[in-house]
């Protein structure tokens, strides 16, 4: 799914269940026990996107962090622009919504806000096959 968004310009973002074991993310940035993530070649560095674990290195804020992401802790994958993606669903999952909701306190630029700071709607998305 990453590398076909990408093929096709679009913006490829990751939903993160945090409250996995093994899941790197900034806690600050968790709300409602997830995070977006922007996985755009762009807004990463060493992307490594493998069957264990995805792991890359973002900046939040300016500082540099880095991330790794069991692939079980992935509830989701959709294309910013379209917001057309795939959510993957677990029966050992912690009940909650898949993508958190946009507000004041949503996602900031490195975790899949928009670079303008502008609020946009909550994503939709559907299974591509």
């Amino acid at each position: 799914m990453h590398e076909w968004m990408v093929d096709n310009g679009f913006t490829p973002h990751l939903v993160v269940d945090a409250r996995r074991e093994g899941v790197q993310v900034p806690k600050e940035h968790v709300r409602d026990g997830k995070i977006v993530l922007n996985v755009s070649h762009s807004a990463t560095r060493a992307l490594k996107l493998g069957n264990d674990a995805v792991s890359f290195e973002t900046r939040f804020g300016g500082v540099p962090r880095r991330l790794e992401i069991p692939v079980d802790a992935v509830v989701g994958i959709y294309a910013r622009e379209t917001g057309q993606g795939m959510i993957f669903s677990d029966d050992d999952s912690p009940p909650g919504p898949a993508v958190p909701p946009p507000g004041p306190g949503g996602p900031k630029p490195g975790a899949g806000a928009p670079p303008n700071g502008v609020a946009r709607k909550a994503p939709k998305l559907k299974v591509i096959k």
